[in-house]
């Protein structure tokens, strides 16, 4: 993270001469950094409207005119504070006389913000922090804010290494919830399904940033030569562990804009994800499905496994959701991709080709609570009753898949999720229900993919484990 705050310090003697950096608000005392202000606004549209942090910060970075180390820390701040916003939150109950989350959505995320540096952005000096938070939230347009912002801030720079974090042996479920950043009912879900020594380890790993990894383009580019290309860029590139054909960049800097990319010759996917992928095992020439496809990641894949013989049609409700497929199809120079906008727990009949499709995937919509280093909001967005309301539409979406499938035919449920309702209760639910259909056993599942199933055959990966997504995915056959 550029050290954003000791810059400020440093230039404040020469304040009146232009410093090469192009913003105005070095000019004026009483405004706040264009990147904190940018990250507050990002910040307080996800806590009172809903918002998807990711694509709101992209948004919000492309019409901005920050350089690259202020776009980074405005990342940094946003995505920090969404990761540690329980811990945060525990924090800042001890100085606020009233509930935080009664507080106007502005000021608590001010509040936030401001606390985030204090308490985990270590190159931030603390008087940096206070001083700024206050004029946001007056840049904001809450002046009458600025008293209780600055009063609640500096107590927090003073007083915080005075408060004690629950420990985990005292009280497991509030150690996850304040000093590990859950709701405290996902707390409770993950004791519940990985013990408390897992369920810990798991959270911590989600208050990590993840890795950045890539899918080399099988039709332009050889994974080993990729490889050797990249590290001009990304030194610390290395194979995946598991995922041929997946590179491992590291933890910093931004793909799109390395010329490979730009070229066509890889994608920017998680190595779980590339693994589901490995788990339907396309072929050449086949014709598959692909439910709920946007943005695409997948989508590429198989369209790259099947090449241009094969055939892939891309199914997602979100039109413009589609458009980022179709902007792939065009970078990767692919072939034999048809998008089509539609609700797919209604029939599919219309789409499927003559005797059936020859492989499915049906890659559904769910809580993404195995995505969390990468979309930390979804814990505070996500609630409880979702994940049950979210397996109606897996089974519909699984039940409609396998009516359009060809006898011999291979169907792939997969999640990013870890949660059993989504998961293997939805597998078996399908099984049940289903006697044309059958699972494949470990034995015969890709080698690719072999390692990482279970008993039953399921494809299994946890963040803590596995430095990738939380990702399920289970693979059927028709049988007639």
């Amino acid at each position: 993270m550029p050290d954003e705050s000791n810059r400020e310090a440093r230039t404040r003697p020469n304040r009146g001469r232009p410093n090469g950096r192009g913003t105005s608000d070095r000019r004026r005392t009483s405004a706040p950094t264009h990147t904190r202000l940018l990250a507050l606004r990002v910040l307080e549209r996800v806590s009172s409207a809903g918002a998807y942090a990711d694509i709101l910060l992209h948004s919000a970075l492309g019409r901005s005119a920050l350089n690259a180390p202020d776009r980074a820390f405005a990342t940094d701040l946003v995505y920090g504070t969404l990761r540690w916003r329980g811990t945060i939150d525990y924090y800042l109950n001890h100085f606020v006389d009233q509930d935080l989350a009664k507080l106007e959505p502005l000021v608590a995320s001010t509040l936030q913000l401001g606390a985030y540096q204090l308490l985990f952005a270590k190159r931030v000096p603390a008087s940096a922090a206070v001083d700024q938070s206050v004029r946001c939230i007056r840049a904001a347009g809450m002046s009458r804010a600025t008293g209780l912002v600055n009063a609640v801030l500096r107590r927090l720079s003073l007083e915080h290494h005075k408060i004690a974090l629950p420990s985990v042996n005292d009280d497991p479920t509030a150690h996850l919830t304040h000093a590990l950043s859950l709701p405290r009912w996902l707390a409770e879900r993950w004791i519940e399904r990985c013990g408390v020594e897992g369920a810990v380890a798991l959270a911590k790993a989600c208050n990590e940033p993840p890795p950045l990894t890539i899918r080399a383009n099988r039709l332009r580019s050889d994974a080993r030569e990729l490889l050797q290309d990249v590290l001009e860029n990304f030194p610390e590139a290395t194979a995946c562990r598991f995922a041929r054909g997946g590179i491992v960049l590291g933890r910093k800097g931004n793909p799109a804009q390395d010329r490979n990319f730009l070229a066509g010759r890889f994608t920017v996917q998680d190595e779980a994800s590339q693994l589901v992928v490995a788990l339907l095992d396309p072929q050449p020439g086949e014709r598959v499905l692909d439910l709920c496809a946007a943005p695409g990641g997948k989508t590429t894949a198989i369209a790259e496994r099947v090449g241009p013989s094969g055939s892939v049609i891309a199914v997602d409700r979100n039109t413009r959701r589609l458009d980022l497929v179709q902007r792939a199809v065009r970078r990767l120079g692919l072939k034999g991709i048809r998008t089509v906008a539609r609700d797919a727990t209604r029939s599919l009949a219309e789409l499927a080709p003559e005797g059936g499709f020859d492989r499915i995937l049906v890659d559904a919509p769910c809580s993404g609570l195995g995505t969390l280093r990468r979309n930390p909001d979804a814990k505070w967005r996500v609630r409880p009753g979702d994940p049950a309301r979210l397996a109606e539409v897996q089974r519909a979406l699984v039940g409609n898949a396998a009516a359009v499938l060809r006898s011999g035919g291979t169907l792939v449920y997969s999640s990013c999720t870890v949660l059993a309702e989504e998961n293997e209760e939805i597998a078996r639910h399908f099984l049940r229900g289903s006697r044309d259909f059958a699972p494949i056993s470990k034995d015969a599942l890709p080698n690719e993919v072999k390692i990482l199933a279970d008993s039953d055959g399921f494809l299994r990966t946890f963040p803590h484990i596995h430095d990738t997504d939380g990702f399920f995915a289970a693979r059927f056959e028709r049988r007639v």
